[in-house]
């Protein structure tokens, strides 16, 4: 895939009204962390920005460092129930950015300790996204969510994406590009990459043949597949018609 302009890096969970509900993702690490206060606390939010689905329209609530390292609100953005990982979570009636039909609780990649917004050549150098997520509830009148994505100027240019229960990778507007995984479960965690060098971009996935259990430890999970992941627990219902991923895992490095 031919990449062409400055790009950056998007953890998202994305929700839109009826026809057009959708979710972009965040991410999270699988060990449990102490204390389990603040996201910060579960992934390495140094060069990160939140943006959430409150505020007032067209002018989204965004939060950056320092504040981000002290930063919770339920249920838009904290560490989930378990302390295994950070919730994300957007209704399909929230605030969004200007341009945008879609609410989201989101990260945006960020440089210099998270003071600037990061934007990066896909033809100069590597740049490698990993995350660990798992999609936790769709939204109900169109059930689509986006877990990660690469951003350009202008939109995005590849996303992992749930619609209902497959799994797609996403190519500029061709939203069933290819098919990942045919079956997916809620609460299913999964681990993706991309890596763009040289003008393109190649994701990759790995995914658990079985849904793992909230309640174990994951060093004693079988391991049926490369990686077996936990699940997170059923997030407080304050709204009826939303999005949520969890994250456990995201690591970033610019070569």
């Amino acid at each position: 895939m031919k990449i062409v302009s400055a790009y950056r890096l998007v953890i998202t969970v994305v929700a839109t009204l009826a026809i057009t509900a959708a979710l972009v993702v965040t991410t999270g690490t699988a060990a449990a962390a102490t204390p389990c206060d603040y996201p910060a606390q579960q992934l390495d939010l140094t060069n990160w920005k939140v943006t959430l689905p409150t505020g007032s329209p067209g002018s989204p609530t965004g939060v950056k460092r320092p504040a981000l390292a002290t930063y919770a609100v339920n249920p838009w953005f904290q560490v989930n129930h378990s302390c295994q990982g950070v919730q994300f979570c957007a209704p399909v009636n929230g605030v969004t950015t200007s341009g945008s039909s879609y609410s989201r609780s989101e990260l945006r990649e960020m440089t210099d300790n998270g003071t600037r917004q990061a934007a990066w050549s896909a033809t100069s150098g590597t740049h490698t996204l990993t995350f660990r997520l798992a999609f936790n509830r769709l939204p109900n009148d169109k059930p689509h969510v986006v877990g990660a994505q690469i951003h350009d100027g202008d939109d995005d240019v590849t996303t992992f994406r749930l619609q209902g229960g497959n799994l797609y990778l996403t190519r500029g507007n061709d939203s069933d590009y290819k098919l990942v995984a045919s079956g997916y479960q809620l609460h299913t965690v999964f681990e993706g990459k991309f890596v763009v060098s040289g003008g393109r971009s190649v994701p990759t996935t790995t995914m658990p043949s079985k849904r793992a259990s909230d309640t174990q430890d994951p060093a004693t999970i079988s391991r049926p597949g490369p990686t077996p992941w936990p699940t997170v627990a059923t997030p407080i219902r304050v709204v009826a018609n939303y999005g949520q991923v969890s994250v456990y895992k995201l690591v970033v490095t610019h070569s």
